[in-house]
């Protein structure tokens, strides 16, 4: 269990090992989530990496790609366009 101190204006203080837990590093935004009366603190550059990830998975086969090298391709040729 960690402990975090909260400030008169209401910032807290992660501990160093959640940081490195959570990968964060200054500047770094957090998401926060309530779950069941509970909150979960996340990395929000990994929370929207992961939705977009899940956003696409799929669409290069709906697309009519047959490989990923082949996917890459197209796009090398696109950029050369």
């Amino acid at each position: 269990m960690e402990i975090a101190k909260l400030s008169s204006k209401g910032q807290i203080t992660l501990p160093v090992s959640i940081r490195r837990k959570l990968k964060l590093n200054t500047g770094d935004q957090i998401v926060i989530q309530e779950e069941n009366g509970r909150f979960y603190f996340d990395n929000a550059a990994l929370v929207a990496f992961t939705r977009v990830e899940r956003a696409f998975d799929g669409a290069a086969e709906e697309a009519g790609f047959a490989s990923e090298e082949e996917m890459q391709s197209y796009v090398k040729e696109q950029r050369n366009n």
